[in-house]
């Protein structure tokens, strides 16, 4: 009785222990199940999309503008004088000084391509003194005081960047005096107005949506301009019955323009 009765306390924990182990190997099978069924899981949920591309801003160039501008200006003038005798050289000088004024106009932009007209005015102090090669008793003061374009031009634009050339008129306002070197005394003086023809070349940036800015130069040609004296006559001796100048002028300018327009700003990226 003694052995049997071991023998069923012998079974009863050989049958816990299969039990506990039976436990075990389910677990640890349903563990490696669950191991490999995740990446599957894993690929069948749904990845977010990736953000769009930035929206890239273009800058529009079309529409009215006005601005001002200021900058240097060199003026190179060469003066005949007409005596009763026939015409005298009276030399070549040149002469430089400030401008400061403004523009206005208006652009198209097609594609890359960005045409425009455009009349800009200035004050100028462009002015010389020298003294005459015909009578050094005399010198003479010319002096360009304002200045006119009127051009069409064509322009390249790579977003807010914009080259261009322009050509067309230009006109100035001059002034020409003679005076005695000794007594200071005013001896002849006129007042003319020519016309002539300009060509030019310019960068210009759009830094805000209807700002921009930039750098012009501009050579005009202005051809020979005649008038005429009531018979002047010089301290050496020398009458002057006329006199006939030729002039080209370069000009170089800092522009800053305000365009008008529903131009909105750049468009922003979202994400």
């Amino acid at each position: 009785m003694l052995i049997s009765g071991r023998d069923s306390e012998f079974e009863r924990k050989s049958k816990k222990g299969d039990e506990t182990m039976r436990k075990f190997s389910t677990a640890a099978i349903g563990f490696v199940a669950l191991s490999m069924a995740a990446p599957a899981m894993a690929a069948d949920m749904a990845v977010k999309a990736p953000p769009p591309a930035p929206v890239v801003a273009v800058y529009n160039w079309s529409g009215f503008y006005i601005g001002a501008n200021g900058g240097w200006g060199q003026s190179h003038g060469c003066v005949d004088f007409v005596t009763p005798a026939g015409t005298v050289a009276g030399g070549c000088a040149d002469r430089s000084g400030g401008l400061a004024g403004g523009q206005i106009g208006y652009r198209w932009q097609t594609n890359q391509f960005v045409l425009g007209l455009e009349a800009q005015g200035d004050w100028a102090e462009i002015k010389n003194t020298r003294v005459s090669l015909i009578d050094p008793l005399i010198s003479t003061t010319g002096k360009t005081d304002a200045i006119g374009l009127f051009t069409a031009q064509l322009g390249w634009a790579w977003n807010a960047s914009l080259f261009y050339v322009k050509g067309g008129a230009a006109v100035t306002r001059n002034r020409f005096d003679i005076f005695n070197n000794v007594t200071g005394v005013g001896l002849a003086s006129a007042g003319h107005t020519r016309w002539g023809g300009a060509l030019g070349v310019g960068w210009e940036y759009g830094f805000a949506p209807n700002w921009s800015a930039g750098i012009e130069y501009d050579h005009l040609w202005m051809g020979r301009d005649n008038f005429g004296f009531a018979g002047v006559v010089t301290p050496g001796g020398l009458t002057l019955t006329g006199s006939g100048i030729s002039q080209d002028v370069d000009m170089v300018t800092l522009r800053l323009n305000y365009r008008f327009g529903g131009f909105g700003a750049p468009v922003a990226a979202r994400y």
